[in-house]
């Protein structure tokens, strides 16, 4: 018999006996897809991502983690596998609406027995605009990408000063992965939806609802110039009628078709934004004008304007920014 090695110790280390590193990547994997979280009170299988020590709160399924630990080991430590494997499975696929009693039996949620709501993070939430209006580019790797950013943000940098140069062309559609991020002062729109600073390490980010969010999304130039794709996008299919291009927004934005209640509330408003932006042509071209793309010449600028205006409605709902 070999004399047994350090080495050796590391390998069984690694492979058999202490697995809390493979349980850590397996639980973070697991809140990344979010099979199990409310949205004022987060539980997953292990409910703290940055207390993992023998004081912490243990998880509330140890057996569904060391089985998920065990395959993630066995697959070689493959991270597609294991979400595959998480998002197709039947707690994953349900529906966040609870049965029966569960909302009272299980706030919480630690049965797994319905799918969870929840605001999506801060970069999710500009794709999901850009991506619901036609803007987004799908191209993958590359440098860092400066999206639209407030004037002056940056003025208390120093050593040395520094000015935020906006992109050009597809570099300001890029996905929100690519945006540059200084260290200290992350790009504001994503503050708003909590993205963290680079500052330090955050294990999981908190997840807040103030009206700030909305501000920015009725009026962050990147919100307000897919809005006015969006409205583009449902002029340009020809003389189809504002129900039929309520119904296609919807479509674009939500995956369902509108209620009643919905439609009726969203024609008065194109109605009322209508009859503002034709008295007020100078009102539509200025707000036609947020972005640098270009618009469509062959449009009424006063029905852009005033589709751009259900657009931007559209964008601000919070199903529109929630994961059911």
């Amino acid at each position: 018999h070999r004399i047994l090695s350090t080495l050796d110790l590391a390998y069984s280390v690694h492979l058999r006996a202490h697995r809390p590193h493979t349980e850590l990547l397996v639980g973070a994997s697991e809140r990344g897809v979010r099979i199990s979280e409310l949205a004022a009170q987060p539980r997953e299988v292990r409910r703290r991502l940055d207390d993992l020590g023998g004081q912490g709160e243990p998880p509330t399924h140890p057996k569904l983690l060391d089985h998920l630990a065990s395959g993630f080991r066995a697959d070689g430590w493959d991270v597609k596998a294991l979400v595959r494997n998480l998002v197709t499975s039947k707690a994953y696929r349900q529906s966040s609406l609870p049965r029966g009693s569960l909302a009272k039996d299980d706030p919480d949620n630690r049965l797994y027995a319905r799918q969870t709501r929840f605001r999506v993070d801060a970069e999710f939430v500009r794709d999901s605009a850009l991506s619901i209006s036609g803007l987004l580019v799908q191209k993958l790797g590359g440098k860092s990408v400066k999206p639209y950013q407030p004037a002056g943000y940056w003025q208390h940098l120093n050593f040395p000063a520094r000015k935020w140069q906006a992109g050009k062309g597809d570099e300001l559609y890029r996905r929100s992965l690519y945006t540059f991020v200084c260290r200290s002062f992350p790009h504001p729109a994503m503050v708003a939806f909590d993205a963290p600073s680079r500052e330090e390490c955050a294990a999981e980010r908190p997840r807040s609802n103030i009206p700030q969010q909305a501000l920015v999304l009725l009026n962050d130039p990147v919100f307000v110039e897919a809005a006015k794709a969006l409205a583009e996008r449902l002029l340009q299919k020809g003389e189809a009628t504002d129900t039929e291009r309520l119904s296609a927004i919807f479509s674009l934005a939500l995956t369902r078709k509108p209620t009643k209640q919905e439609e009726a509330v969203l024609l008065e408003h194109l109605a009322e934004q209508r009859k503002r932006y034709e008295a007020d042509e100078k009102a539509a071209l200025d707000l036609l004008s947020t972005g640098v793309k270009p618009v469509d010449g062959s449009i009424k600028p006063s029905e852009l304007a005033a589709w751009t205006s259900v657009s931007r409605a559209m964008l601000n709902l919070y199903e529109t920014t929630a994961r059911f």
